[in-house]
């Protein structure tokens, strides 16, 4: 499903209601709910509005499970880390128990390392048997100009990957190794959310949902929930492309 948002401010208040929705229904049935969250700029102040007033109380935090869906390869100091993004603008506002979040361990500097640290993690919490993948209650997700998502950039090795939950990516034209949730492990999701915003990924945008399917083009094609519900959610800017949206 595409939603289409007037500004980000309406789309942030949407998700935070998903959120929340889901957080509860998650927390009624399993007692827990789990999610991997999404770097970059755009969630921030998804972030900031979840830990604020308006809806800081209405999830028992306790209960909730954070996971990243990506990192790149810095420090978690780093002002380029998801997880110090997320720290700053979520955990520490809401003084979320350090038991309850689960980042990448990038000080072990390893890429090799860093990624299976974090594949045991997820095959510990989620008690996975061999060949199975983690069911995340939601995942949010972002996507580059360039059609990738998480760190699943277009003609890369982990858009290859079919046996593990997470893996390190080295991405060429970054000179840089990343870290991300694998497709199967993404597409075992409940939920997963899209947020996209502006003006520069209209073009992307419209060939991902509208043109041929090229997955390793343009990686965000591939994110196609097996029993779960996948969410687009643009602002106008990025869905001013879209036939299905504006005809």
């Amino acid at each position: 499903m595409i939603k289409v948002f007037s500004d980000i401010e309406s789309l942030n208040n949407f998700v935070a209601e998903e959120f929340v929705r889901i957080a509860h229904q998650s927390i009624k049935k399993r007692g827990r709910f789990t999610v991997a969250l999404a770097g970059g700029s755009t969630p921030k102040s998804l972030y900031q509005l979840l830990s604020s007033e308006t809806f800081k109380d209405k999830i028992d935090w306790s209960k909730v499970f954070f996971f990243f869906g990506d990192e790149r390869g810095v420090l978690p100091d780093d002002v380029e880390s998801n997880f110090r993004m997320a720290n700053e603008n979520l955990f520490a506002p809401l003084k979320i128990k350090e038991r309850n979040i689960f980042r990448w361990q990038t000080e072990l500097e390893k890429p090799e390392i860093i990624a299976e640290n974090y594949e045991q993690t997820i095959v510990d919490f989620f008690e996975l048997e061999a060949g199975n993948f983690a069911e995340f209650d939601l995942i949010l997700l972002g996507m580059g100009a360039d059609g990738h998502t998480a760190s699943l950039f277009p003609a890369t090795e982990a858009l290859n990957e079919i046996d593990k939950n997470s893996v390190e990516n080295y991405v060429e034209k970054l000179a840089s190794t990343r870290f991300t949730l694998t497709f199967p492990a993404i597409n075992n999701a409940q939920n997963v959310i899209f947020l996209i915003k502006g003006a520069d990924k209209a073009e992307t945008l419209e060939q991902v949902l509208e043109g041929f399917y090229e997955p390793k083009k343009l990686p965000s094609q591939k994110i196609k929930p097996l029993d779960g519900k996948l969410l687009w959610l643009c602002d106008a800017a990025s869905a001013a492309l879209l036939k299905s949206i504006n005809n």
